[in-house]
C-alpha cells in the first residue's frame, strides 16, 4: 500500500503545515504501517515530538492535526475518522471501499502494486567469487544466493544490474599451479580436457605443499608469476586451462541453481592496477612505509594506536587483493567508455571480510573515485555452521563441497517424496518424482539460507529446511500447491478478477472487473486483504536495506494467513455472491506467493 501510504504522508504534512505554520521546518508527520492491528492500518508519531519544539502537550497538538485532517476530503474517501491514542498518536484506519479498489488493482497488475522505477544508472552487485583451481564449498552458498536475490530484487524494480563474478584467478598462487602443472601433467599444455577439476583440487594442495616444503619449487613459482604477468605465452596457456576447467564446474552449479552471472575475474584490472598507485599519488594518499608503498586509513588504528595501513603494492612490487578491489572501484564507478557508469556498488561477502572492505572503501572514497550520489556497499553474512553450532565441515574434517551438499538435499527430499507417495497410494512418474525433488530439494536450500537474518550464523539441518510445516520451503511450495488444487476441484481461479461477472458455462462466477464487484465480509478476508496489500512495502524495504529474509517472512506470514483463511472460511461452497470475491483472493495470493518465491530465486509447483 505504498501509494496509499505517500498519499496519506502529503495529507499528514499539508494538515501539519496548516496547524502550525511557525514549525514548518521542524515537522515531520512520522507516518508508517500500525504495528498492532488494533492501531488502524497507519499510525503518525509526528505529533509527539512535535510538542518538544511547540512546548504543548503532544495530545493537544495531534488534536489540532486531526482537527486539519477532518476537513480533507482525500483523507476522509480513504480513511475511516482518524482516532487519536495515548498520549498523541495518530491512528489511521482505511475504509473497506478503498482496500477493496487496491485489491481490484493488484488482480490487473502483474507487478502487484510494485512499482517500476525510472532506468538510471547501472547497479553492480559483486556476489559468489570462487577461486580458480578450487571447487565451490558452502562457503560460496551464501554469497550465491543472497547476491542473486538482490539482484533479481533490484532488476524487477526496474534497476539496470550487472552481476559480476569477481572469481580469483590471478595472483601468487598461479605461479605454484602452473609450476606444478608444468612438472607433473604436461599433456595439460597439449592436450585438451586431460585434467578435470577433481585433479586440479588435488593438484592444488599438492603444488601448496610442495611451495611450503621446497624452496627451489618455491623460487620457480616465483619466477613463474613474473613469467605469467609478463605475458609469456606457455604460461598464459597453462592458466588458461586452470581457469577454463574450473568454470565447467562453476557454471554446472550455477545452472543447477539457476544462477545468471557475468564472470569478471581478478585479471580483468591488472591493466589497471599502475592507473590505481598514480591516481593515490596524485590525491596525496600514497605512503612509502617498510618498502611497501600503502594508505594508512584515518580513524582506524593497530594495537599501539597507529593508523593501520591499506597496502597497494608490496615490498617486492607486486600487488594484492586490496589492489585489485580498487581497480574494480575504480573501473566501475568511471563513466563509459572507461568504466561501468554504475552508482551502486554492492559487495556480498562473508561478515570476516567487513575490516577489508571498510578499508578498502574509505580509500577510494579519498581518491575521489566515488561520483555524487554514488553508493558503495557490503553486504556482509555470517558463518553456514553444522547442527552442533560449529563450522560445516565433513565427519573428515573438509570443508563442505557445494555440490555434495546440493545432491544431499535433492536426495533427502526425493526420498521424502516417495515415501509420502507410498503412504498415500499415489502413483506418479518418475519424471514427475525426479521435477519435484529437485525443486524441493534446490528451493530448501535457497530458502533455509535467505530466511536467516544475513548478518548472523545460521545452522544448517536437512530435517529442518525440509519439514513441511514451519518457516520453509516446502510450507510456502504446499501453499501454492494447495491454491492450485483449489482450481482442480472446480474453482476456476482465472475467472476471479478481471471480466464481466456473468455466470459462465460450468455455473462459475465470471471474472470480477472492479472494486463494486468484490464483496469482503469475513474478518478472515480482511486478514488476507491487507496482508497481500503490504507486499510492494516488503519489496521497497528489502531493496534499500538489502534482507532477503524480510521478504521470507513476508511470505511465510502470508501463507499462514492464507491457510486460516481457507480452513476458516468456505470457498468453493461459498454463497454464489461471495465465491468470485474468494477465488479472487486465493489467485492474488498465488499470484503473490509466485512472484515473491521468483524473487527469491524458487520456482513453483502445480502439484507436490
Amino acid at each position: 500500500m505504498l501509494s496509499v501510504l505517500n498519499t496519506l504522508t502529503e495529507r499528514l504534512q499539508l494538515a501539519l503545515e496548516q496547524a502550525f505554520p511557525a514549525a514548518v521546518g521542524l515537522l515531520d508527520p512520522q507516518l508508517a504501517a500500525a504495528s498492532k492491528p488494533e492501531f488502524g492500518d497507519f499510525q503518525a508519531n509526528g505529533a509527539l515530538a512535535l510538542a518538544k519544539s511547540l512546548r504543548q502537550p503532544p495530545r493537544a497538538v495531534a488534536e489540532a492535526i486531526v482537527a486539519r485532517l477532518a476537513d480533507d476530503p482525500i483523507v476522509d474517501a480513504l480513511c475511516l475518522p482518524p482516532q487519536i491514542a495515548g498520549p498523541g498518536f495518530i491512528n489511521l484506519t482505511l475504509r473497506p471501499q478503498a482496500l477493496v479498489a487496491q485489491v481490484a488493482e493488484r488482480l490487473v497488475d502483474p507487478r502487484l502494486g510494485v512499482p517500476l522505477e525510472a532506468a538510471q544508472a547501472a547497479v553492480i552487485v559483486d556476489f559468489s567469487s570462487p577461486n580458480i583451481a578450487k571447487e565451490m564449498h558452502v562457503g560460496h552458498l551464501r554469497s550465491t544466493i543472497i547476491g542473486d536475490c538482490l539482484a533479481r530484487i533490484l532488476e524487477f524494480r526496474g534497476q539496470p544490474v550487472l552481476r559480476l563474478n569477481h572469481v580469483g584467478d590471478w595472483g601468487t598462487q598461479f605461479g605454484m599451479l602452473i609450476t606444478h602443472l608444468k612438472q607433473v601433467a604436461p599433456a595439460a599444455l597439449s592436450t585438451a580436457d586431460a585434467v578435470d577439476l577433481g585433479d586440479l583440487v588435488v593438484f592444488y594442495r599438492q603444488a601448496k605443499q610442495r611451495f611450503d616444503n621446497d624452496e627451489a619449487f618455491q623460487a620457480t613459482a616465483r619466477q613463474e608469476v613474473v613469467k605469467l604477468q609478463g605475458g609469456d605465452p606457455l604460461s598464459l596457456k597453462a592458466w588458461g586451462l586452470l581457469c577454463d576447467q574450473s568454470r565447467r564446474e562453476f557454471e554446472a552449479i550455477y545452472k543447477r541453481l539457476a544462477i545468471d552471472i557475468k564472470e569478471r575475474g581478478e585479471s580483468f584490472y591488472n591493466p589497471y592496477l599502475e592507473a590505481v598507485l598514480a591516481d593515490l599519488q596524485t590525491a596525496g594518499l600514497l605512503v612509502r612505509d617498510d618498502g611497501a608503498e600503502c594508505v594508512f586509513l584515518e580513524g582506524v588504528s593497530g594495537k599501539e594506536g597507529k593508523p593501520l595501513p591499506v597496502i597497494v603494492r608490496k615490498s617486492d612490487g607486486g600487488y594484492n587483493y586490496a589492489t585489485t578491489d580498487l581497480a574494480a572501484i575504480r573501473y566501475r564507478f568511471a563513466p563509459p567508455p572507461a568504466g561501468d557508469g554504475a552508482r551502486r556498488l554492492i559487495y556480498v561477502t562473508d561478515a570476516g571480510q567487513a575490516s577489508h572492505f571498510a578499508g578498502v572503501f574509505q580509500v577510494a572514497r579519498r581518491a575521489g573515485w566515488i561520483p555524487e550520489g554514488g553508493r558503495l556497499e557490503h553486504v556482509p553474512f555470517g558463518l553456514v555452521q553444522g547442527e552442533d553450532g560449529k563450522k560445516l565441515k565433513t565427519r573428515s574434517g573438509d570443508t563442505v563441497r557445494l555440490k555434495d551438499l546440493l545432491d544431499g538435499a535433492v536426495e533427502r527430499a526425493d526420498a521424502d517424496l516417495r515415501r509420502r507417495l507410498a503412504e498415500e497410494g499415489r502413483a506418479e512418474s518418475e519424471e514427475f518424482i525426479q521435477q519435484v525433488a529437485s525443486t524441493v530439494g534446490l528451493a530448501a536450500v535457497k530458502y533455509a539460507d535467505l530466511s536467516q537474518n544475513r548478518t548472523t550464523n545460521y545452522q544448517f539441518s536437512f530435517d529442518r529446511m525440509l519439514a513441511l510445516q514451519g518457516n520453509t520451503a516446502p510450507y510456502l511450495l504446499y501453499a501454492v500447491v494447495r491454491i492450485a488444487g483449489i482450481a482442480r476441484k472446480g474453482g476456476d481461479l482465472d475467472s476471479a478478477g478481471d471480466g464481466a461477472p456473468a455466470e459462465d458455462g460450468d455455473g462459475m462466477p465470471g471474472r470480477l472487473t472492479n472494486a463494486g464487484e468484490l464483496q469482503f465480509s469475513e474478518p478472515q478476508e480482511w486478514a488476507l486483504v491487507r496482508h497481500l496489500l503490504g507486499f510492494d512495502a516488503v519489496i521497497a524495504e528489502v531493496e534499500e536495506e538489502l534482507l532477503p529474509n524480510r521478504l521470507c517472512t513476508y511470505l511465510f506470514e502470508l501463507s499462514q494467513v492464507f491457510n486460516r483463511f481457507y480452513d476458516q472460511v468456505p470457498v468453493l461452497k461459498a454463497p454464489a455472491e461471495a465465491r468470485g470475491s474468494r477465488l479472487a483472493l486465493c489467485r492474488l495470493t498465488a499470484d503473490t506467493l509466485k512472484l515473491g518465491l521468483g524473487l527469491l530465486g524458487i520456482p513453483t509447483l502445480e502439484r507436490m
